[in-house]
């Protein structure tokens, strides 16, 4: 008699219900193919794979069977293979359990589909029942006819003015899966709505929340402080990780310190001693800096050129070229005299032929722009220090332009650079006595340690001013007009 391997592959997978840890290591070919260097799961994911199992078979073994959701809370360093661990947790939940519901949410769209989605669909490639459910760009869904609604798990990034997908995750007498992946960066409404959701008796609730530990306030810090009493929690150091680079890690310890923020963020996955005041997160920079852009997104969009002139010795004079979200490797001067940066300059503008060119005129920049202006060429003399475009919400231009800057990186790309990473983390802000927006004056960084953020302020430079596209110009309309991608 012939023997149906469908049947006998769903009843092995079902001995796996609470045990994801086995599912793991029965679905994937360890030692073969790609995974021919793996012989299974790190002890970090083996570990939150077992306390999953642990917690399943605890509920299922007491007449209080699943009142309370399963909450895991991973606070981890860079690089450990979290993205894996999720994809092995979304398709067990789903290969488990029948008519399984679950999301799964990051702190950026782009985040959700070129890293968490795009893992997943590796994995679900490689398991071994991975043919019983569709992978989409924004969901697994089961081919079992008729449930195509009611067996799927869904990619749905945040918002704070739409949480109806994180309230609607009521599955009664089966399965809820959550997951948040660089949970520091999800606002504290999301939290609330989610947890507000999770009330069906007699279901099996999983709610994993992974993620660099970037922000020493919100949910995800509370974890392990307020509500630790509700979550299990874990602190994953880099260097224990096989996967990590090493050298890389090394690297930043001797750079930064044992005891520095960088390195208690990203390597040993401890929240952050500094304070609150901090005007752009670490997590929106690391999420930004090396961004893969498909040249369709950006190539119709205006280009703009911005230069931050050195005022002091130790300053440096950078040029930052944008297009739209694009954000070309930055041109650095160091002690260079002002008609040497002039000419530079100039042939930049040659051979780029941007649609505006911002230049920071306040001091030497002043002769920086005359200059330019003499041979021909159109600069807009950039004064941070005057009235913002929206003068209730902005102390002055610069807060109002690095507020673009920021808005902007969360789709944006720019180079993997550390000066230009620090440059952006390390500025902070407060209000004025009206309630506008008011950054760190850079004599105020000094005293802190800090350098001129050069680099951060040539490209904030690039939002001065709204440009028109070309091909808004070439419609004839206002030149003040511009489309989004052309500034923010």
């Amino acid at each position: 008699m012939a023997v149906d391997f469908e049947v006998m592959l769903a009843a092995d997978i079902g001995g796996f219900t609470r045990d994801p840890l086995r599912f793991v290591l029965y679905a994937f070919p360890w030692g073969q193919g790609e995974l021919a260097n793996f012989d299974g799961p790190d002890n970090w994911q083996r570990d939150i794979l077992g306390l999953i199992g642990e917690k399943l078979k605890s509920g299922a073994s007491t007449d209080d069977a699943f009142k309370e959701a399963i909450k895991i809370a991973v606070a981890s360093g860079h690089g450990i293979g979290k993205s894996a661990l999720v994809a092995w947790i979304i398709l067990w939940a789903m290969s488990t359990c029948p008519d399984t519901k679950g999301v799964v949410t990051a702190n950026t769209e782009n985040q959700l589909r070129t890293k968490t989605w795009a893992e997943l669909a590796k994995w679900h490639r490689l398991c071994i029942c991975g043919h019983w459910f569709d992978c989409t760009a924004t969901a697994l869904i089961s081919k079992e006819p008729g449930h195509e609604k009611t067996w799927r798990v869904d990619s749905i990034a945040w918002s704070e003015r739409n949480t109806e997908a994180f309230a609607g995750l009521h599955n009664k007498g089966r399965r809820v899966l959550i997951v948040f992946d660089e949970a520091s960066a999800i606002p504290d409404v999301i939290w609330e709505v989610s947890e507000g959701a999770l009330t069906d008796e007699d279901t099996e609730i999983v709610w994993c929340a992974f993620g660099n530990p970037t922000r020493n306030t919100g949910r995800f810090r509370e974890c392990s402080g307020k509500f630790r009493h509700r979550w299990e929690t874990r602190k994953i150091d880099s260097r224990t990780a096989k996967m990590t680079n090493k050298e890389q890690i090394a690297a930043w310890v001797s750079d930064f310190g044992e005891d520095s923020d960088f390195v208690k963020v990203r390597v040993r996955g401890e929240f952050p001693s500094a304070g609150t005041a901090q005007f752009i997160p670490v997590e929106l920079v690391q999420c930004a800096s090396g961004r893969h852009l498909d040249e369709q997104t950006y190539k119709h969009a205006a280009k703009v050129m911005a230069l931050d002139v050195a005022r002091f010795g130790g300053d440096s004079s950078v040029l930052t070229k944008r297009q739209g979200l694009y954000c070309a490797p930055q041109k650095i001067w160091r002690s260079v005299d002002l008609m040497a940066l002039v000419g530079a300059v100039a042939q930049e503008i040659r051979d780029w032929k941007p649609d505006a060119v911002f230049v920071d005129g306040v001091g030497v920049g002043a002769g920086v722009v005359d200059r330019l202006r003499e041979l021909g060429f159109s600069v807009t003399d950039a004064q941070a220090g005057t009235r913002a475009i929206d003068a209730k919400k902005y102390a002055n231009r610069r807060a109002e332009m690095w507020a673009g800057m920021r808005e902007w990186l969360a789709n944006g790309g720019i180079p993997e650079n550390q000066e230009l990473f620090d440059d952006l983390t390390g500025l902070e802000y407060g209000f004025t006595s009206s309630g506008a927006l008011l950054l760190e004056k850079k004599e105020d960084m000094k005293k802190r340690g800090l350098s001129s953020p050069d680099r951060a302020d040539s490209l904030a430079l690039t939002f001065y001013a709204p440009v028109a596209s070309p091909k808004v110009r070439r419609q004839g309309r206002a030149r003040t007009d511009y489309d989004v991608l052309g500034w923010r």
